[in-house]
């Protein structure tokens, strides 16, 4: 009960003020499961870019956070291949910093925000860490002047290292 009604206090807020750039609305398939997207923001590599992502808000909610998981493909040290988000406020204390008085907004903002500040000292994707994401695109491409190096790569071909520190998200 306290999930349902904070939820569509939540998502009525969020359509009477988004936050710059983040959508969110039910995804058709049950109470918990939502749909956003965030726009890349300006002056970063996913400028342009319109980003899906999944919310699955469990029963709990907002005892425990939300899982959160991009569907459309991107390339950031703290975003595995699957989506999962290497991001505190995505997890419990002791190891997060989730707190019930967080919302589903907050937490979108959050994520917008490390898309433009990559934490490379907590990656989830090891491998990529400490390459420059100012040389990446959406796609999970090199930009034009490193291809012309012969350094292309795609998202699908890397090897992903998982740090262990955020498996669960």
């Amino acid at each position: 009960m306290q999930r349902r009604t904070r939820l569509q206090r939540e998502l009525a807020l969020l359509a009477a003020e988004p936050p710059p750039g983040i959508s969110c609305w039910h995804s058709g398939h049950g109470t918990g499961e939502l749909r956003a997207q965030i726009l890349g923001g300006a002056d970063t590599p996913y400028e342009k870019g319109i980003f899906n992502l999944e919310i699955i808000v469990p029963e709990r909610y907002p005892f425990e956070p939300p899982k959160i998981r991009f569907l459309t493909p991107i390339y950031h040290p703290n975003i595995d291949s699957a989506g999962r988000i290497c991001l505190d406020v995505l997890k419990l204390p002791p190891k997060g910093a989730w707190r019930p008085s967080l919302s589903i907004s907050t937490l979108l903002s959050s994520i917008q925000l490390l898309m433009a500040e990559p934490n490379p000292d907590d990656p989830l994707m090891a491998d990529i860490a400490p390459e420059p994401l100012e040389e990446k695109s959406t796609q999970g491409e090199r930009s034009p002047s490193s291809e012309s190096s012969g350094q292309k790569r795609k998202g699908s071909n890397i090897s992903r290292k998982e740090k262990k520190s955020c498996p669960d998200s």
